[in-house]
């Protein structure tokens, strides 16, 4: 990858700079930008590697931390949607399909890896070849997609076999199951990891930049007033084209420019329990039907996540909160199959996030169709909303392919299905020599394994930095599955500038550790801090404020409604950056 214009993908406080005077200069004449998005999470971080991949000027912003809102708080799953299929939307299952297929092949085999699941029959004689005949349809869908599938075939197993695979499972819960495969991936990582690969080709990328009012002039809108949300300075970014990609936020920002032909936009809450891998035994995952939706069980490391839930959410959209009801609604309904009931004190982290649904005439969300709209609203606006994480490559295309419909000069079609992620080249390379990899850089390879699955061929520079301080090849406290040096990366990187981003979404620490993190995050403040500049009152603050949100984070799921629960977790404010 030569010749790139670009900053060879890092995002540490120097890029971010960098990238804050390029986004001023947009007010000089000649200088304003082709596309600037809003909304960094999945979509928007999608388009701007779509719209640079095309050489257009790209500016990207993020009112928060990069994958901060919907985008990290999913069932980590790529996946088609077998449910997708009963509700007979065999072209949107198709697509997520294919793109399943694109993103564990092509685009990021480092970050995404194939995940078994059983699918128990309870029923003999009938069940089998109904659900055999919908996973069959599901796996041949996948071979038509036209790219690798990426997973294997599906299989029938009996009873026995059923309790081989999964030996937790209760004698009488089941007749029998299929076992069939999907994708997984760690959401947060994966954006992280999109924002850095569109500023390695070019693209102007600023999080903890709030868009506060769109720039007009008549009716177009030619550009947005942010906020730098670290030291309150304001200032105005022009382009020929915005796409608001914010998610259950749409309405929001929609409502900044007009009222007249809006996309509408609910918000539905889905709540996710982690607990250990050795409450129960099993090598598979677990999809489950219950009365409302599904439910899964799915393997994450040491970890089981189990979730989801699916209801209107109508309260504070930063900070969904999981009540008290949420999580005996998924114990309950998990317990049914397993032989040793999982209790409140097996759940190690609790995430609730929202899924942002077109509205619809129907009353339930679970219903609502999982498409993806792309408006134009207004001149020099567009919209694009709904959709699943998996299918966000061609949310971006078509947003970015109607931003760039009114240009004056013939824009490039969308190449980034042949585009992989940074550290996806030379992945498969670097696995292989994986020993001696961790000969050299004297680190167990277990770590380096770890590392592998997280950074890929970019791991060299994890292990650059440990290089440097040995003593950052140390765990980080409450987290053995965690070096230190990865905190450090996260900030000279990754582009985290707060504790909470490091322990929520560059790690997982916030769901998989029993302390939630606390013991942490003084470590991790600590080496952020020397990256970032921080005094000591500002790493005190850092610690204070992620301390004092675990405390709101735990009391809210303790309350026995949504209300409850909301008002418990907005106890705490975000954190301002001392000035």
């Amino acid at each position: 990858m030569t010749g790139v214009p670009a900053n060879g993908g890092v995002l540490g406080p120097q890029a971010r700079e960098a990238a804050i005077r390029r986004l001023r200069a947009t007010t000089d004449p000649g200088q304003e930008l082709d596309i600037l998005i809003v909304g960094g999470g999945i979509v928007g971080a999608g388009a701007a590697l779509d719209a640079v991949t095309r050489g257009l000027n790209v500016g990207i912003v993020e009112m928060s931390d990069w994958a901060a809102g919907t985008s990290s708080r999913s069932s980590k799953l790529i996946h088609g949607g077998l449910r997708y299929l009963e509700m007979l939307d065999f072209a949107l299952v198709k697509e997520a399909l294919q793109e399943r297929g694109l993103l564990l092949s092509e685009i990021a085999p480092h970050l995404a890896r194939p995940v078994p699941f059983l699918y128990p029959l309870t029923k003999p004689f009938i069940e089998r070849p109904y659900v055999g005949a919908g996973i069959a349809l599901y796996d041949a869908m996948s071979v038509s997609a036209g790219h690798s599938r990426g997973v294997p075939f599906h299989k029938h197993l009996s009873r026995r076999g059923t309790l081989r695979a999964a030996p937790s499972l209760k004698n009488d819960a089941f007749v029998g199951s299929i076992r069939y495969y999907d994708g997984q991936v760690d959401d947060a990582k994966y954006v992280a990891n999109l924002v850095r690969t569109a500023a390695y080709y070019g693209a102007h990328a600023v999080n903890q930049m709030a868009v506060v009012d769109f720039l007009r002039e008549g009716e177009r809108v030619v550009g947005a007033k942010v906020e730098n949300r670290e030291d309150g300075t304001r200032f105005n970014v022009r382009a020929k084209q915005v796409i608001n990609a914010t998610g259950v936020w749409t309405d929001e920002t929609q409502a900044m420019v007009t009222d007249r032909g809006q996309l509408k936009v609910r918000a539905s809450k889905g709540i996710h329990l982690v607990v250990p891998r050795d409450r129960f035994q099993s090598t598979v995952g677990l999809i489950l039907r219950t009365e409302k939706s599904v439910l899964f069980v799915i393997p994450w490391g040491r970890h089981w996540i189990i979730g989801t839930t699916d209801t209107d959410w109508h309260l504070d959209k930063a900070h969904p909160a999981a009540s008290s009801k949420d999580i005996d609604y998924i114990l309950e309904h998990v317990n049914r199959v397993l032989k040793r009931p999982l209790t409140r004190e097996d759940v190690e982290g609790v995430y609730a996030g929202l899924r942002p649904l077109l509205a619809g005439e129907n009353d339930s969300t679970a219903k609502l169709s999982r498409e993806h709209v792309v408006a134009h609203p207004v001149p020099g606006l567009v919209v694009v909303a709904g959709g699943k994480w998996t299918t966000y490559r061609v949310m971006a295309k078509d947003a970015v392919d109607e931003a760039t419909r009114t240009m004056d000069e013939r824009v490039p079609p969308s190449c980034t299905e042949t585009i992989p992620l940074l550290g996806a080249s030379g992945f498969r390379a670097a696995w292989n020599r994986r020993n001696r990899t961790a000969d050299e850089a004297g680190v167990h390879v277990a770590r380096i394994e770890h590392l592998l699955n997280r950074y890929g061929s970019m791991t060299p520079e994890v292990l650059a930095i440990i290089k440097e301080n040995r003593e950052l090849a140390e765990p980080i406290p409450g987290a053995d599955d965690y070096l230190q040096a990865e905190a450090v990366y996260a900030a000279t990187h990754e582009g985290a500038r707060h504790v909470q981003d490091v322990l929520t979404r560059r790690t997982r620490i916030s769901i998989e550790a029993w302390d939630r993190g606390v013991s942490a995050a003084p470590v991790v403040a600590k080496l952020m801090g020397d990256v970032l500049g921080w005094s000591d009152a500002q790493r005190e603050n850092e610690v204070r404020h992620y301390i004092a949100r675990v405390e709101a984070e735990r009391l809210s799921q303790q309350q026995p409604d949504d209300e409850s629960a909301d008002a418990a977790r907005l106890g705490v404010e975000d954190i301002v950056p001392l000035r």
